[in-house]
């Protein structure tokens, strides 16, 4: 057995309001892992994370390795977890260190406008390098992967936006 993930989602404002209160009530996880090299060194933001998790649900701030190692240990089987990284990259890094997706698909909710990047939707923005990495997720691993802001709207494959 490894930890469910009930949510994969990569959201560069992690987690916020919107995750907090729409997709935690959706997923009903029992644990939140916030998976970031850099906030996990950051006492500030890791206080603000556990501020905002919802009262009944457990936040934790972890490193992309030690999420790869806690994934196959049976110590966390009992986790439903709602994971959330800031880049696509940090998920391919979790994919190709054996976490698997292949039930959850990984959600791309917020990535953030920086310029070279090209808005495929009202909140994802992409560059070459990104669509590049959404490829090894879905080519490599079959990972569905797919833009959703909220539960109430559709799901939409990222390739289709991408190749629009």
């Amino acid at each position: 057995m490894t930890m469910e993930i009930a949510l994969a989602r990569v959201d560069s404002r992690l987690l916020h309001g919107q995750v907090a209160t729409f997709w935690t009530k959706y997923v009903n996880p029992n644990r939140i892992l916030v998976v970031s090299d850099s906030v996990v060194k950051d006492q500030l933001r890791k206080t603000l994370i556990s501020q905002v998790a919802p009262a009944n649900v457990k936040a934790n701030v972890i490193s992309v390795d030690k999420m790869i190692s806690i994934y196959q240990d049976s110590k966390f089987d009992s986790f439903k977890a709602l994971m959330l990284t800031e880049t696509v990259e940090d998920m391919v890094r979790l994919a190709r260190g054996g976490v698997d997706f292949s039930t959850s698909g990984i959600n791309l909710g917020n990535l953030a406008f920086t310029p070279g990047k090209q808005m495929i939707t009202d909140t994802i923005a992409v560059d070459d390098e990104v669509i590049a990495q959404i490829k090894t997720l879905t080519d490599e691993f079959s990972i569905h992967v797919y833009a959703q802001q909220v539960p109430s709207e559709k799901p939409q494959n990222v390739l289709d936006l991408i190749n629009k």
